[in-house]
């Protein structure tokens, strides 16, 4: 009876009473059209106490001990996740059948932060309840399973983004494929680059200082100073050389912000490849070397191997960076989902910028939760 009158997941307490006083927060916004800010509407005066059953039972679960409650507080928190979501489009749903055809529904500040609380609630469960990488990662992906399922079924149609995206999706399909293309083409030769000049300042330590003191010199540089030295050189290369325009190089475009992001790529990238190769225990090499491996062989089938972990960590972040900063390119006529949020802020359309902003966090996601299942199964193959 004494242990049941203390907390044991302090996380979940903290997490519900902030949700608790979120409920007061404009679960949605209602306005008469894209342009009006509108008028909030809280989650208790849509759905009368909804709001209050779910929190409180969570709260009473962090103070019951064993796996049983985390179990049931993974359930529940994601079944509140799940919906909220749902809530929202319906919310949206019957908003929009007592307005005009103009009017909009969007989320406001409470559903935003409640979404992130019972995310937040989800993946400390999990963290508690499994130890095991790839688990982990399996549970936290399938989270995001049934709300897939409502936005590809049109439960979610009637909010103010999707109205967006319905109005502007072939201006969307054309960022998204220029934020791929910014990503992949920053990914790749960055890779290559700062794979070759890690392993020669690796096999050169004498020259690790000067490299990573240009590295960092870049890395300081503001992106928008960087994309805007880049215009000049290249505008005048393609003035001297006009045959340049036929492979698409110019002063702007995609051709500074592909430069741009490839530097600003190879200060992590090349750390990662010198600390990863020496972190290599000497042990291991001198054993491979007694097995009568090469030098070639040790490189490859030992360094690499154990070194990997750490390069795709550097990697990853990367690419989660490239996401970002594929933003700020579109200032200088790159596309992606910058042009959406600058188009936005600059006509005051807040469900616009949404509509670029939600992607890039989306892709970044994405993006980091792949590199965080190969890692998971580069430890479980390692362990194995």
């Amino acid at each position: 009876m004494e242990d049941s009158r203390h907390c044991h997941n302090r996380v979940l307490l903290l997490l519900m009473v902030v949700g608790l006083l979120a409920a007061w927060l404009p679960f949605v916004n209602y306005a008469p059209n894209r342009l009006v800010s509108g008028e909030s509407r809280a989650l208790w005066q849509l759905f009368p106490a909804f709001w209050l059953l779910a929190p409180c039972l969570l709260l009473i679960l962090s103070f019951v001990p064993g796996r049983g409650a985390q179990i049931g507080t993974l359930l529940l928190a994601e079944a509140l996740f799940c919906l909220l979501v749902w809530s929202a489009g319906r919310a949206a749903t019957e908003l929009a059948q007592s307005g005009s055809a103009l009017a909009r529904t969007s989320p406001g500040s409470g559903l935003w932060l409640w979404l992130a609380l019972t995310l937040l609630a989800c993946s400390d469960a999990i963290r508690r309840l499994v130890s095991h990488p790839v688990w982990r990662w399996l549970l936290n992906a399938q989270i995001w399973c049934l709300p897939l399922f409502l936005l590809l079924s049109g439960e979610l149609d009637d909010l103010s983004l999707l109205h967006e995206y319905s109005n502007r999706q072939e201006v969307f399909n054309d960022a998204l494929a220029q934020h791929l293309t910014l990503l992949f083409g920053t990914l790749i030769p960055a890779l290559v680059v700062g794979f070759a000049i890690g392993l020669w300042c690796y096999r050169h330590p004498t020259r690790q200082g000067p490299v990573f003191t240009v590295l960092n010199i870049i890395q300081t540089i503001p992106s928008v100073g960087l994309f805007g030295l880049l215009i000049a050189p290249l505008a005048g290369l393609v003035l001297h050389f006009p045959v340049l325009s036929r492979f698409g190089i110019a002063g702007t475009g995609m051709t500074p912000a592909l430069i741009a992001l490839i530097l600003y790529a190879l200060l992590p990238l090349v750390r990662g490849v010198v600390a990863g190769l020496n972190q290599v225990p000497q042990e291991v090499l001198e054993s491979a070397e007694a097995m009568g491996m090469s030098a070639r062989q040790r490189f490859w089938q030992v360094r690499i191997p154990l070194a990997l972990p750490l390069l795709l960590r550097s990697l990853r972040v990367v690419a989660v960076q490239t996401v970002g900063m594929a933003v700020i390119a579109a200032l200088i006529g790159a596309g992606g989902f910058g042009a959406l949020v600058f188009q936005g802020l600059l006509s005051s359309a807040l469900d616009l910028v949404l509509l670029g902003v939600i992607p890039v966090i989306a892709l970044a996601v994405v993006v980091d939760a792949l590199f965080g299942l190969s890692l998971a199964l580069l430890k479980v193959k390692q362990h194995d």
